[in-house]
């Protein structure tokens, strides 16, 4: 699986295909997906045409945040599965050319970590200092101002009443932060990367990244954002030496290991500074285009922003448009046929594309009746379980831990392979494609001039060349192209193989290339 000679990494040419685990399959028969059901589905990656895998957390965790609560690096939960399940997958994917990328949870465990317990035993503990402690101040209270995740505007700060001491969570009180400022810390972290690297994994997802290095001195955030979730602030230098420590790490490894950051800043260029001098992140996250509004002239100015930002440090870009994390693009932007021209839009852009799983079969979000409300962040409409089969139970032995997305027997992956106008079949093309052309996979991408509501590219390597239109209006829209092309791939199906015509339907997108 390595490159051929002038190659770039696998991980600029990759389109990669996140899992949800507890969500894909269900190999065992007790309602949540499993490394087993996993294994058992890659045939499907494989036919569908994407060239790696990132796993969200499978770790031992009790499942406060589903995972993101780590109380062992280096298990697997038995939820879904063991160690040996976690080996026979990364077999049979590499078999299949399928590279494998885990989740990785830096910032903080579970407070069921022996770790934590340890450190929460006492103030002269040995793991004490793994942790961020801090005395409260005077009148008693937390020791700054600052807000987690997913308590409705809680501080960031738990008391121990048996050590009187505050305990720092930058989310869920059962998940403190650890202390990257120790050197033990550091260790034992890194110690986890070589654990899952020795077991064949080809990178990392970095959950929060931007969020393991912290000033010491712990100051009040500004008022006019006092409210907001500290770990959606913290960018503190201190991070930039941690992830070069890290990039030695994989780089001491063959095989192009890597590591993707989920930097969850506000900005571009906030993003901008984890690259590095090409020693720190691989790639990252650049969130704001997956909130930009159903518009071209957004998606301009993000794709003018990040070639603006990204290119004269030639750092490699991200795409993404829906996550475990976030309301599915189809939701969002309201109807299928958008959801397919972002399909195109997606899967043509200069840099590494991120699809979430169900994305390809176009699901919804998940309607979740009160009394199935689990997640604490507000995110199971996101997660709901993938449908394989038309007949009811969709393909899971029994009751999923989640309800099934709307219309689940018509979008399941059977119901979508046996439709040619499926959405499935879109994706597909359009992978098939990317692969086919190098411009599409690693060229160079040139904003055209097009009216308003038309969002026109050309891409560009050697000899190779593609021009890529999205018509975000709800009107037809013309435009003058300087040579003949051909419809490789249109978001409706129609017209595939025939000469462009100058006009693109509304909500519709199109690959040309030359006649």
């Amino acid at each position: 699986m390595a490159p051929h000679a002038g190659e770039a990494p696998w991980w600029r040419r990759a389109v990669i295909y996140q899992i949800y685990p507890r969500s894909f399959a269900d190999g065992n028969g007790d309602g949540v997906g499993d490394l087993k059901g996993l294994c058992d589905r890659l045939d499907h990656l494989s036919w569908l045409g994407v060239d790696a895998l990132w796993l969200s957390p499978f770790y031992r965790s009790p499942m406060r945040d589903f995972g993101y609560d780590v109380s062992d690096y280096c298990d697997v939960d038995p939820v879904f599965g063991t160690l040996a399940d976690f080996d026979a997958l990364v077999a049979a994917a590499h078999a299949r050319d399928l590279r494998v990328v885990v989740d990785w949870v830096p910032g903080h465990t579970s407070s069921d970590h022996a770790w934590f317990v340890e450190a929460r035993s006492s103030r002269s503990s040995p793991k004490r200092d793994w942790y961020v402690w801090r005395d409260p101040r005077p009148d008693g209270k937390p020791p700054n101002n600052w807000v987690s995740a997913f308590t409705s505007g809680g501080p960031a700060w738990t008391f121990d009443e048996h050590t009187g001491q505050w305990w720092l969570h930058s989310f869920l009180p059962e998940q403190p932060d650890l202390n990257w400022e120790n050197p033990e810390v550091q260790e034992a972290m890194l110690a986890v990367v070589r654990f899952w690297l020795d077991r064949g994994v080809d990178g990392f997802r970095v959950d929060v990244v931007h969020n393991i290095g912290k000033d010491p001195a712990l100051a009040d955030a500004e008022e006019k954002y006092a409210a907001l979730p500290h770990c959606v602030l913290n960018d503190d230098p201190r991070t930039h030496g941690h992830l070069r420590r890290i990039r030695r790490v994989l780089d001491s490894y063959s095989g192009d290991r890597m590591m993707v950051g989920e930097v969850f800043l506000l900005t571009t260029e906030q993003i901008r500074p984890y690259y590095g001098d090409g020693d720190e992140l691989h790639l990252s996250f650049n969130f704001p285009p997956m909130f930009a509004p159903w518009s071209a002239e957004k998606w301009r100015a993000c794709i003018e922003e990040a070639s603006a930002l990204l290119d004269p440090i030639e750092a490699w870009p991200t795409w993404v448009l829906s996550n475990h994390d976030q309301p599915r693009h189809r939701t969002r932007y309201g109807g299928e046929a958008r959801a397919r021209a972002a399909a195109v839009l997606l899967l043509t852009l200069r840099g590494t594309p991120f699809l979430y799983m169900g994305e390809e079969l176009g699901l919804e979000n998940a309607v979740i009746p009160a009394e199935r409300v689990v997640d604490p962040g507000g995110r199971d409409g996101c997660r709901a379980p993938l449908p394989w089969i038309r007949e009811a139970g969709h393909g899971w032995p029994s009751d999923p831990w989640l309800p099934f997305p709307p219309d689940a027997a018509e979008r399941s992956v059977e119901a979508s392979i046996a439709d040619p106008g499926s959405m499935l079949h879109l994706y597909r093309r359009i992978l098939h494609a990317r692969r086919a052309s190098r411009a599409l996979r690693d060229g160079a991408l040139e904003l055209l001039s097009s009216p308003r509501g038309l969002l026109a590219y050309r891409r560009v390597a050697a000899e190779d060349a593609r021009v890529i239109l999205v018509n975000t209006a709800e009107a037809s829209a013309s435009i003058e192209l300087p040579s003949a092309l051909v419809v490789d791939v249109a978001s409706d199906g129609v017209g595939e193989g025939g000469r462009f015509e100058g006009i693109v339907a509304a909500s519709r997108a199109l690959i040309l290339r030359p006649v």
